[in-house]
């Protein structure tokens, strides 16, 4: 099952690139782009507390987006056709804040170790697995025919079902196995 897994992801990875046009940029290249650029410019300027507090806050904005009441019937009501738009701007607003109050808390001296930089291979897990959740999660928000215009490799790496559950449930692995990682070490 893993190296037929593996052999339709090579294959994919490899059609991606023989079709990549750089004269004509696409937003599956854009995407490509920021999840590898990104996963390490990020991860080594913020370092592997700061990124788990991004985490969280992502996932509680998602949580506030996905269970805000009312939001399709609000939206219809005001005659907005773009549902789409509302829900990633609303997401990343909460996002954004909820990183910043939680950043000045409590609870990131709970998740982390008060600012601590962290292994190098804790950081570049943590900021790879945080770039793709959010590629994840802002592309769940796009209508279905939006997601059928990107390419193959795109749509299987970040927006079927299985690639959005494993964005889900992988950082939440990470932080679990990081954090007993670092206990063992701490005895």
């Amino acid at each position: 099952m893993l190296t037929v897994l593996a052999t339709n992801m090579g294959g994919e990875v490899s059609a991606f690139f023989t079709t990549l046009d750089w004269t004509k940029p696409t937003w599956d290249l854009f995407i490509i782009l920021f999840f590898v650029i990104a996963a390490f410019l990020y991860g080594f300027s913020l370092g592997r507390d700061r990124i788990v507090a991004i985490l969280v806050s992502i996932y509680m904005g998602l949580a506030v987006v996905d269970t805000i009441p009312y939001l399709t019937m609000k939206i219809q009501e005001l005659g907005l056709n773009q549902l789409f738009v509302f829900k990633i701007s609303t997401f990343i607003v909460i996002f954004i804040l909820l990183f910043f109050l939680l950043s000045r808390s409590a609870v990131m001296g709970t998740l982390g170790n008060s600012g601590s930089k962290g292994p190098f291979w804790q950081v570049v897990l943590f900021s790879f697995l945080h770039v793709g959740l959010l590629i994840s999660i802002v592309l769940s928000f796009l209508p279905p025919e939006s997601i059928n215009d990107f390419a193959p490799l795109t749509r299987y790496v970040f927006a079927t079902e299985g690639a959005q559950f494993f964005w889900i449930l992988a950082p939440i692995l990470a932080m679990v196995l990081a954090r007993s990682k670092d206990s063992e070490e701490e005895k």
